[in-house]
């Protein structure tokens, strides 16, 4: 297995390419990042080259195709999100944009803020919005979005003591836990101000409580962990509030700044909700089965971290009394073997536990693009439900 070294703290001259670069199966930040600006130059992320929303390398072929058509007909705003969020990074204390690049340079899908984007327009912003102000208040709200996703990441990999993100060593493993929690803070403060910027209420109301909510959901899942007594239901209420809470506010607040009905707005709503859950459990299910350089994360952390998800659910609730005590060892005890993570998933193919979890993602796939046919057909309704199809379909 391989042994992370990682240092906790970034010297001034120290390259980030040379800390993460020759570590096997780490993927280094590109030179126009990695190069002069962690040499102790003063670092200016508006001439940074950072990815779009779908990078071409990944955007071609392959189960990004859907994504990639629903970005193409966005392209503009989501150009003009990117530049938002570069230009909101910066901060004359110079650790705050460098460790935001590492984590914003290192790409991701970007689903939640081509969401909020995708959805207005699906409403008809700007043209048919009473307020429209500059017609660009669905790009900074997407950015705001985004904010509030790569804080959550931030916090996340610290938690878990992750080491990978995205393919890239994490920013605890980099920049230490302390820097970590910190810049997370800083870009959670940024998407405040973006949402009060935007001057509705409502708008502010909706993602200050998503934000609650997905720390409420973390926290609850900080409670399960190594829990086998995890009722199913209490399992989805772990993912609806870490995940499914921002998925539902990115697609509702598409409808809120178009100036949409009640009914409208709640549809966007109960699509972004069920697409989240639909995400989360594909999420959960690829823990065990992905390919970990597709990934991007290290294949079977869930089970090394004890974390109690569907398809462990699934097949210790199948599982003869030997099989139990397995997973009361491994999960339970954290007590686990190098041969342990195989016999997971050799339990959990005898019991069907991935395709049970894939199958419960693809349900609730369906009840999200069910919230589409209150739309007007067309090309962006279109993209939006293959979008969803690839967030269960997808093998990263």
């Amino acid at each position: 297995m391989l042994a992370w070294r990682f240092p906790r703290k970034i010297g001034p001259r120290q390259s980030l390419a040379a800390l993460t670069g020759a570590r096997k199966g780490v993927r280094a930040l590109p030179e126009s990042i990695a190069g002069r600006e962690f040499l102790g130059e003063a670092f200016n992320p508006s001439s940074a080259a950072f990815p779009a929303a779908l990078p071409p390398e990944q955007a071609r072929g392959g189960d990004r195709d859907a994504l990639t058509a629903l970005a193409q007909l966005v392209h503009e705003d989501l150009q003009a999100c990117n530049q938002t969020i570069v230009q909101r990074m910066q901060s004359p204390v110079e650790l705050i944009p460098r460790l935001a690049a590492h984590i914003v340079a290192a790409g991701g899908k970007r689903l939640r803020p081509l969401l909020t984007i995708a959805c207005a327009r699906l409403c008809g912003y700007p043209e048919k919005a009473e307020n429209r102000g500059d017609g660009l208040r669905h790009v900074r709200l997407a950015a705001a979005v985004e904010f509030i996703h790569t804080a959550t990441l931030l916090h996340d990999d610290v938690v878990d003591e992750s080491k990978l993100r995205r393919g890239l060593a994490s920013a605890n493993a980099v920049f230490g836990n302390q820097a970590s929690v910190l810049v997370g803070d800083f870009l959670f403060a940024r998407a405040f101000e973006l949402m009060v910027e935007d001057g509705s209420l409502t708008v502010l109301q909706i993602l200050a409580r998503a934000a609650a909510t997905i720390a409420e959901g973390e926290v609850l899942q900080l409670m399960t962990q190594n829990d086998l007594t995890t009722s199913e239901q209490r399992y989805l209420n772990v993912i609806s509030g870490k995940t499914a809470a921002l998925f539902a506010a990115a697609c509702e607040v598409g409808a809120v700044v178009a100036g949409e009905s009640a009914e409208a707005q709640a549809a966007l709503r109960r699509l972004g909700f069920n697409l989240g859950i639909a995400f989360q459990l594909t999420d959960d299910a690829l823990d065990y089965v992905a390919d970990q350089q597709r990934l991007g994360k290290t294949v079977g952390d869930d089970f090394r971290e004890g974390k109690v998800t569907l398809p462990v659910l699934i097949a210790y609730a199948a599982g003869s009394a030997e099989e139990r005590r397995f997973w009361q060892r491994t999960i339970a005890e954290s007590d686990q073997r190098e041969e342990d993570l195989a016999r997971a998933l050799g339990l959990m193919e005898r019991h069907g536990a991935i395709a049970a979890t894939l199958a419960r993602a693809r349900d609730y796939a369906a009840k999200a693009k069910a919230g589409l046919a209150l739309f007007r057909e067309g090309r962006l309704r279109e993209a939006l439900a293959d979008a969803i199809d690839y967030a269960v379909n997808r093998s990263r």
